[in-house]
């Protein structure tokens, strides 16, 4: 009697083992739906999407100019490209604005962001909005395309010194800036990310 419930817990043990195998290759062996999800976004921080706000696709006419539809999709990128390293330069916040310049820029963005905390400054920045934006000029150097952009916006801002004390700005008061920035972009590179690699003003 002893020997028939052995027998039977050792077929007990192979039923529930196999179950679980046939449970994990189930599972293992399924498209969950992630794993294209995955490659996706491992596909997008390739292309620059994940980071670079800036990311559209180029459409140019006949006329070498940009098609209306490539000028609104890239406005809107622009403009949260301009919030974006504007705040974060008053943050100092280097690792966001990495993604936005091109290599010169980040170099003199990098440097006035040290500067200024050696020099013990903060900046501080209330971003209200962009009152207007538009394409002032589209051109085609060597192997990159350029777009200039003037923005006009309006901000709150301020430096302070080690005490706390204002040395410049006031931030009490919305101000209204113009600023002319030129983006550019390789015309062979697959990657749809834009940079902003001079400003003018």
């Amino acid at each position: 009697m002893a020997y028939n419930l052995e027998y039977i817990d050792i077929i007990l043990l192979i039923m529930i083992a196999a179950f679980v195998l046939l449970r994990l290759r189930r599972v293992l062996g399924r498209k969950s739906g992630h794993e294209s999800k995955s490659f996706n976004k491992f596909k997008e921080q390739i292309l620059g999407k994940e980071n670079n706000v800036l990311s559209s696709p180029l459409k140019v006419n006949a006329k070498e100019d940009l098609s209306e539809e490539a000028k609104k999709h890239f406005l809107k990128g622009a403009s949260q490209a301009y919030e974006t390293i504007i705040s974060s330069f008053a943050k100092g916040d280097k690792s966001t604005l990495k993604p936005l310049l091109d290599q010169k820029m980040f170099h003199d963005f990098s440097k006035s962001i040290d500067e200024r905390n050696v020099k013990k400054i903060a900046s501080e920045i209330t971003f209200i909005g962009v009152k207007s934006i538009s394409i002032k000029k589209f051109s085609k150097k060597d192997n990159t395309y350029l777009i200039t952009v003037d923005f006009v916006s309006e901000i709150i801002t301020c430096l302070k010194d080690k005490n706390n004390k204002i040395i410049e700005g006031n931030p009490d008061i919305i101000k209204t800036v113009r600023d002319c920035w030129r983006f550019s972009k390789n015309m062979w590179s697959h990657n749809p990310a834009w940079y902003l690699s001079e400003t003018l003003t």
